[in-house]
């Protein structure tokens, strides 16, 4: 171990995890240099379960009303979940991020994989909470085979993760045969710069020899950490056993998992091909029903896409590896592209691996900016990561920019020289290169959708009117890499998302525009309330929500609700009574969410956002922004006037169609606002009612302290 400059440490009892939990929190002040352990009360496990839900009440303690994504009171939490860790169930190693994001100001939380979580669990704790600004560079280290958290100095090592992470690994590692018993979280430089950052979170791959990264994506959780000046978080764990979780019924999670094995292996070559192309495998698919975003969402169709179809990721990705970023996860989906040699900035010329890229970052840093060379998508994802930039707000500001560049709201004389006309990748390159280096205009792109609107409105004379409509952000999230124009339930799915325009909320494109399963809207809103609620749930017990239904039994789509995936259901429902020993059903699978739900709604709304003026989308999101747009699917939006509206598109100006559509489109989002509020127990304003708030359990004085304000 290099010689660090201890600055705290704190010793704790070692002591085998319960039917999933330690009841137990770890508490790290970087500032004040605070280490301590903090009692996980019956009540957090009732009302909040554990993972996201452990993390909300944390923080929720740990800022103020008017606390700022940069004041030292602000927290990065990371929970883990009752489930999280175990080795039986597919998908069970995922941790959740919460922390007051610097693009929303309000909670934004990620989940994300990697061995950090599951180590850092049966290290000793169900969360740890981390608040206060250090004075210089920082490591905090878990020993969770001694017993210890340090505080260590950290003045030297290289920022940028794909380094930083295999150097710890191997410095805190008892020997060269023990790397994979250690995990890092960390960031990057251009975390260090630009808020639409994000933490990596490490997992050795003992065939590869390096350390590969997962992230924690969304909202800017790379620039806290940084503005904490933390370096690393580094865990240490070798103990792991099959049955660490300590299960109530170590049988039926071990038959239940051995279940979904036989089903990946028996229907992924068939089904979603994520053993071969991860996520990538959506691609086409995309293309195919004019939902792949292209040209800052402009269009949904390229022939040009068969450039960066999952075939040809699968040409550069390694076959026949075991890439589960978990021990047990048999979907594999983490692929790797290994020796590949940037062409670009500092890592030019040398052999890395690259992790991806997922179907995200390719329509993000591919099509959307008409990106169609597959090599160049897995550079900008390797530089993203290591970078600890976020793949989906990089894509989606740069293409607002290139967008802005094409109708001249922006020129090469305000981008410093730099070309943004679309495709022209040696341009986005020098944009990420910059905010790693912290100058130029990537600067300004680096900032995000919704600061560079009022920019370019301010400095450059753009129209404002226009920039909302074409800026893909709400809340001050971007949007990730979905068209939502012809799914309703999808613009709702994106806006009425907690911490902005995610996809992990609700997925409902396929169901709504696809196969017209929910047509009314009752039964968009019963969809949006149900599939947020499920999705929720992953996060509060550690799961990953791929193995729910990217994978089906081969008789799915003979049950009546084959969306759900009832059979799947079923086993979520087995594995957390397996493990807690608590007795659960399908209905109090969804109660659990509904508690933290809620309660992170009331959070936003504690923190100045969360109300139906907040839940807005850009134009764009909802149809056609430009004529060349509508133009684009004319015979579309005709039918869709005569059908819909009844009027008649024979001699009107394109103009006064558009007009004509987006009355209507607007309105129907407004209604489904209404439906959607109502099915989730809310005012029309959005807020939370004290009668629901008692129905579900989360009636906790603190709570209704915040929604009487707004009632």
């Amino acid at each position: 171990m290099k010689d660090r400059k201890l600055l705290a440490e704190f010793s704790y009892d070692l002591k085998p995890v319960e039917k999933g939990y330690n009841r137990r929190t770890l508490y790290v002040n970087v500032g004040s240099k605070q280490i301590e352990s903090k009692p996980v009360s019956q009540m957090m496990i009732d009302k909040f379960t554990g993972g996201k839900g452990f993390d909300l009440w944390l923080m929720w303690h740990g800022v103020k009303d008017d606390t700022r994504w940069n004041d030292p009171e602000n927290e990065i939490c990371i929970g883990f979940g009752p489930l999280c860790g175990n080795t039986s169930y597919p998908g069970s190693g995922k941790s959740i991020v919460t922390t007051i994001s610097p693009l929303t100001g309000i909670p934004v939380d990620c989940n994300v994989g990697g061995h950090f979580g599951p180590y850092a669990k049966f290290a000793g704790w169900d969360a740890i909470e981390i608040q206060g600004k250090a004075e210089e560079e920082v490591i905090v280290f878990i020993d969770g085979d001694k017993g210890t958290v340090k505080i260590l100095t950290a003045p030297d090592e290289d920022t940028n993760s794909h380094i930083l992470a295999e150097e710890l690994i191997k410095e805190f590692a008892d020997s060269q045969d023990a790397h994979q018993f250690v995990s890092v979280v960390s960031s990057g430089r251009g975390a260090e710069h630009v808020p639409i950052s994000c933490l990596n979170f490490s997992f050795w791959d003992k065939r590869r020899q390096v350390a590969r990264l997962k992230q924690a994506g969304r909202g800017g959780t790379g620039m806290v950490f940084r503005d904490k000046k933390i370096k690393a978080l580094v865990v240490k764990y070798s103990g792991l056993k099959g049955d660490s979780n300590h299960p109530e019924d170590l049988q039926t999670l071990q038959q239940t998992g051995l279940k979904l094995h036989r089903e990946i292996e028996a229907g992924d070559s068939s089904q979603c091909h994520m053993r071969e192309v991860g996520t990538a495998h959506l691609v086409e698919i995309m293309d195919d029903y004019d939902l792949l975003p292209i040209k800052n969402f402009k269009y949904g169709q390229d022939e040009a896409s068969k450039g960066l179809a999952s075939w040809e990721f699968k040409k550069l990705f390694t076959q026949n590896m075991p890439d589960g970023c978990w021990y047990g996860c048999s979907l594999s989906c983490c692929k790797a592209v290994d020796g590949f040699i940037p062409r670009t900035g500092p890592y030019k010329g040398q052999p890395v691996v690259v992790d991806g890229p997922e179907y995200e970052t390719v329509g993000g840093c591919g099509s959307n900016l008409c990106i169609w060379d597959a090599r160049d998508v897995v550079e900008l994802n390797f530089y993203c990561d290591t970078y600890g930039i976020d793949t989906i707000s990089f894509g989606t500001s740069c293409a607002f920019a290139m967008e802005c560049y094409e109708y001249g709201i922006i020129t090469k004389e305000i981008t410093g020289g730099i070309d943004l006309s679309w495709g022209n990748a040696d341009g986005v390159f020098e944009l990420i290169h910059q905010m790693a280096r912290g100058e130029g205009f990537g600067m300004v792109v680096g900032q995000g959708v919704r600061k560079m609107k009022e920019i370019f409105a301010r400095e450059y004379g753009a129209d404002p009117a226009l920039l909302q409509d074409m800026g893909m952000e709400a809340k001050g999230l971007e949007y990730s890499q979905y068209m939502s124009k012809e799914s309703l339930a999808q613009q709702g799915g994106y806006t009425l998302a907690l911490k902005g325009p995610q996809h992990d909320e609700a997925w409902l494109i396929f169901m709504d525009m696809v196969n017209n399963h929910i047509p009314s809207f009752e039964d968009k809103a019963e969809a949006l309330h149900y599939f947020p609620m499920f999705r929720t749930w992953f996060g509060l017990q550690g799961l990953c929500k791929l193995p729910w239904n990217d994978i089906e039994p081969a008789n799915n789509a003979e049950t009546d609700e084959p969306a759900k995936v009832p059979e799947h259901v079923a086993n979520y429902v087995d594995i957390y009574t397996a493990i807690t020993g608590k007795p659960l059903d399908k209905h109090e699978l969804i109660r659990q969410s509904e508690r933290v739900y809620n309660f992170q709604k009331v959070f936003c709304m504690r923190m100045g956002r969360g109300r139906r003026i907040d839940d807005v989308p850009p134009y764009r999101a909802v149809g056609p922004v430009t004529e060349e747009e509508y133009l684009s699917r004319q015979e579309r939006y005709d039918s869709q006037l005569q059908s819909k509206q009844g009027i008649d598109p024979a001699g009107k100006s394109t103009a006064e169609k558009m007009a004509l559509l987006r009355a209507y489109r607007e309105d129907q989002y407004q209604q489904l606002i209404d439906a959607v509020y109502k099915r989730k127990g809310w005012t029309p304003e959005g807020v939370p009612t004290l009668e629901h708030l008692q129905n579900i359990g989360m009636d906790l004085p603190e709570v209704l302290e915040v929604v009487k304000r707004f009632l």
